[in-house]
């Protein structure tokens, strides 16, 4: 399914601004750029040395001497912030752009960095997991904000999205259908035509990290926000938007933890 999206109808109510988003889309951007900076040959040189290499986190080859610039286990990590092309790279930003910022608003800026590279290393443990002995580094934030569609389906399904959908003008529809859409597809094609061994793709790391953003929302999440789009008891509602008591607006003063 190509979906690229645009916009939310779906403001921010806990925190002022999603500095993590931001950061993060800023971040997988100037890597990009550095990595364009040195060619194409630079690009496979960085997804050699940063790069998620299966069989090299399980211990099954080893990186020669000129390549070797941090622990297999934090490629986990660090493969997030590379991209293997523009169409890659804007892609994941635009997804990550759209639906961050609700989740960076669900939890805090602090849990939704630890939120986010935790799905990131999950995403990466599936692929490994599967594609235990391949030698071809994996790269991408796709797995990282995979987890944080997983996450927005299960707080916000029924939030109307704007994106682009097979004609050139913004169409809308509900989140649940563009991700659960979106992952539907991603299993069938797991199931039945994907092999990750071999894949330039890294469909299970798309699966992986959107399970486990479904998953751990509710255990990272503030206990006051709800799941599903239900509405908190006992909070004052202005314009069918649920506030806090202590809040005065979407500028007022209020929690940016």
């Amino acid at each position: 399914m190509v979906f690229l999206p645009i916009a939310d109808s779906n403001p921010r109510v806990w925190i002022r601004y999603h500095y993590v988003t931001a950061a993060l889309v800023a971040a997988c951007a100037l890597v990009f750029l550095v990595e364009a900076a040195m060619g194409e040959e630079g690009v496979v040189y960085a997804s050699y040395r940063l790069g998620l290499i299966p069989a090299v986190l399980w211990g099954g080859r080893e990186l020669s001497p000129d390549l070797y610039l941090v622990p297999a286990p934090l490629t986990l990590l660090t493969s997030t912030f590379l991209h293997g092309g523009w169409f890659h790279l804007i892609g994941n930003m635009l997804f990550l752009w759209t639906f961050g910022d609700n989740i960076e608003d669900s939890m805090g800026h602090r849990r939704f960095v630890l939120f986010y590279l935790l799905c990131g290393a999950l995403s990466g443990l599936t692929h490994a997991a599967l594609a235990a002995g391949s030698p071809v580094p994996t790269i991408g934030a796709s797995g990282a904000v995979a987890g944080v569609l997983g996450a927005y389906l299960v707080l916000h399904p029924r939030v109307r999205v704007w994106g682009l959908f097979l004609i050139p003008f913004p169409l809308r529809f509900p989140s649940y259908m563009v991700l659960g859409g979106w992952i539907a597809m991603e299993v069938l094609n797991a199931v039945f035509f994907a092999d990750p061994k071999t894949d330039t793709v890294a469909v299970w790391a798309h699966i992986g990290g959107f399970a486990a953003g479904a998953g751990l929302i509710r255990f990272f999440k503030f206990d006051h926000v709800p799941l599903f789009d239900r509405s908190p008891e006992g909070m004052p509602t202005i314009r069918g938007l649920t506030l806090p008591s202590w809040r005065r607006g979407p500028w007022g003063k209020g929690d940016d933890r």
